[in-house]
């Protein structure tokens, strides 16, 4: 395994909370080619980002392609996120970190919802 795809999420109390982002990590291991597909928090919940980037380089992960499951570029994203990238580079500069964007800032992400909204409310 050369390529990991890492899923971002920002992690809370209640344990359910968690339930959709690990159906989401299940459907794209499902498709993902041979990648190692993991989900990691930023906080309240384990694993954290950076122990779960450590695991996957450990594995044999070259690429690392982060994908925060966030709506919007708020301060996590911002400013949480860059540090640990930043910290994961200084550690393993031959790791090629690739960083997506939010969930929210992704067009074809925001007219799926917009869709499934509407068709929700009309029926």
């Amino acid at each position: 395994m050369s390529r990991a795809i890492l899923l971002f999420a920002h992690g809370a109390r209640d344990p359910s909370w968690a339930l959709p982002f690990r159906a989401i990590r299940d459907a794209v291991a499902a498709d993902a080619s041979g990648q190692a597909v993991e989900l990691a928090f930023l906080e309240l919940m384990e694993p954290g980002l950076p122990e779960t980037a450590e695991r996957l380089v450990a594995d044999g992960a070259t690429t690392i392609t982060v994908v925060p499951l966030f709506m919007a570029q708020g301060g996590h994203l911002k400013k949480d996120l860059p540090v640990l990238m930043d910290d994961l580079r200084a550690r393993h500069p031959q790791l090629e970190l690739k960083l997506a964007p939010a969930i929210g800032d992704v067009p074809a992400l925001t007219e799926a919802i917009a869709g499934w909204v509407v068709g929700f409310a009309a029926g």
